[in-house]
C-alpha cells in the first residue's frame, strides 16, 4: 500500500471518540485502505499495517508504537447502534437497574438481582463476557452475582460483591486489575488481599477501594503518585493510601484520586497539572500523598471526571475545579482553576457526574443538568453547543445519572 490516502482522520488528545481504544494519549489514525502521510520524526510500526486499522503515535515521544484492528463497532449509547445521539434512546433489553455507571467507553448496569450487565468497547476484555468483541447491546458480566456496586474505569471495570471482596476484569498492562498480574481478564478476577470493602471507585488509571474501618485502597499505575502511597511505584496488588481515616466516600478521576471524610473535608492525591487536587497548586510530578481541597467544607458527595472534579455542599452548593477547556466546572468561562469555584445557578443537587469534558447533575425534581463539551450530543439537549453553565438536559426526569467520556447515562424510575 501506499500513494495518498483518499482519507486519513487525525485527532489529537486524551480519549476524544468513543471508539478510541487504550489509556493514553495519542494520535488517533484511522486507515482507509491506504498508509497516511507519515513525516520525521514519526514513524510507523509496522512498516505496512493492513488497512482498517487504528494507529497510535505517542504524543511525547512522536513515534508510532502500535497498530491493531478495529473489531467492531463500539456502541456507547447500548440501543443496538453505533449513531450518536443528541437526545436520549433507551438501553436495550434492560430492566430493574438500581445503578449505572461510565468512564471512557463503555458503561455497566447492576440489576436488583445482583447480576451485572456490560455494553460498548470490549478491546480488552472489560465487558466481561469472556470476549474482545465490542457490544452495542448488553451482555451478562460472566461468573458474578451478589453484587451491590460497581465502576467503569479506563478499559477495565470493578464490582463489589455483597460480602466485601472486589472484582475486577478488563485492561490489567499496569497490574490495574489488583490480581498481583499483568495479564489482560475478560472475565472477572478477584483483588488479592481485599475484604470489608464498602465503595469502589475506577479512575483512568487508579483503581480505589474504601474499606468499612474509613481506611482508602489502591493498586495499579503510579506514576504521577495516583495510588497515594508515597511512592511512583506500580502496585499489582491493593496498598493503604497514606495518611487517610475516616473516610465515607472516594472517587477516581483521570491519573487521580480524591476521599471525602466524615468532618466534610475533600483530599486529593495524584497528577496536578491543571490544579485537579484543588490546593492551590499546579505541579507537573503531582502528589504521591494525600493533600487537601482548598476552603471546602461541609461536603457531603464528591466526582472526578478525566481532569475535573465536583464537590457537593450540605446546603445545596456544587463546586468545582481542575480542566477547564469546555467549561465543564460551570462558571461561565473556559479558565482552569487550582482552587474549588461554584458552579453557577444550581439548587437542589442530589447527585452528579463528572465525564470526560463534561458535567451532570441530577436534582431533587428529576431533571438533569448538564454542561462542559457537547460535540458528541453528551449535553443531551439536542445541540453540539458546548456550555459553560448547567442548561436542563433531555435526560429529565432521572433517579440517577453517570457520564462516560463523550456520552451521559441516566436511570430513569420503572
Amino acid at each position: 500500500m501506499s500513494g495518498t490516502p483518499t482519507r486519513t482522520t487525525a485527532i489529537y488528545g486524551r480519549f476524544n471518540m468513543c471508539h478510541q481504544p487504550p489509556d493514553r494519549e495519542v494520535w488517533l489514525v484511522v486507515l482507509e485502505g491506504v498508509l497516511p502521510v507519515v513525516r520525521p520524526p514519526f514513524e510507523l510500526f509496522p512498516p505496512d499495517p493492513p488497512p482498517n486499522t487504528y494507529v497510535l503515535v505517542d504524543a511525547h515521544s512522536g513515534a508510532a508504537f502500535l497498530v491493531f484492528p478495529l473489531i467492531g463497532p463500539v456502541g456507547c449509547e447500548g440501543d443496538g447502534t453505533i449513531t450518536p445521539r443528541t437526545t436520549p434512546v433507551q438501553v436495550s433489553g434492560l430492566n430493574g437497574v438500581i445503578a449505572i455507571t461510565a468512564r471512557l467507553h463503555h458503561s455497566l448496569a447492576l440489576r436488583s438481582d445482583g447480576t451485572v450487565w456490560a455494553w460498548g468497547d470490549n478491546a480488552y476484555g472489560q465487558l466481561g463476557d469472556g470476549t474482545t468483541r465490542n457490544r452495542s447491546m448488553p451482555v451478562q458480566v460472566s461468573g458474578l452475582s451478589g453484587v451491590i456496586a460497581v465502576s467503569a474505569g479506563g478499559s477495565r471495570s470493578l464490582a463489589l460483591r455483597s460480602d466485601g471482596t472486589v472484582w475486577a476484569w478488563g485492561y490489567n498492562g499496569d497490574g490495574q486489575l489488583g490480581d498481583g498480574t499483568t495479564t489482560q481478564r475478560s472475565m472477572p478476577v478477584q483483588v488479592s488481599g481485599l475484604s470489608g470493602v464498602i465503595a469502589i471507585a475506577a479512575g483512568a488509571e487508579p483503581s480505589l477501594a474504601l474499606r468499612s474501618d474509613g481506611t482508602v485502597w489502591a493498586w495499579g499505575k503510579n506514576h504521577f503518585g495516583q495510588l497515594g502511597d508515597g511512592t511512583t511505584t506500580q502496585r499489582t496488588t491493593p496498598v493503604q493510601v497514606s495518611g487517610l481515616s475516616g473516610v465515607i466516600a472516594i472517587a477516581a478521576g483521570g491519573v487521580y484520586g480524591l476521599a471525602l471524610r466524615n468532618d466534610g473535608t475533600v483530599w486529593a492525591w495524584g497528577a496536578n497539572y491543571y490544579g485537579q487536587l484543588g490546593d492551590g497548586t499546579t505541579t507537573e510530578t503531582g502528589r504521591s500523598t494525600p493533600v487537601q481541597v482548598s476552603g471546602l467544607s461541609g461536603v457531603i458527595v464528591i466526582a472526578a471526571g478525566a481532569g475535573h472534579s465536583l464537590a457537593l455542599r450540605s446546603d445545596g452548593t456544587v463546586w468545582a475545579w481542575g480542566y477547564n477547556s469546555s467549561g465543564q466546572l460551570g462558571d461561565g468561562t473556559t479558565t482552569h482553576r487550582s482552587m474549588p469555584v461554584q458552579v453557577s445557578g444550581l439548587s437542589g443537587v442530589i447527585a452528579f457526574a463528572a465525564g470526560g469534558e463534561h458535567s451532570l447533575a441530577l436534582s431533587s425534581d428529576g431533571s438533569v443538568w448538564a454542561w462542559g463539551n457537547n460535540s458528541s450530543g453528551q449535553l443531551i439537549d439536542g445541540t453540539t453547543t458546548q456550555r459553560s453553565t448547567p442548561a436542563r438536559s433531555g435526560l429529565s426526569p432521572a433517579v440517577g445519572i453517570a457520564a462516560g467520556y463523550d456520552y451521559s447515562l441516566a436511570r430513569r424510575a420503572p
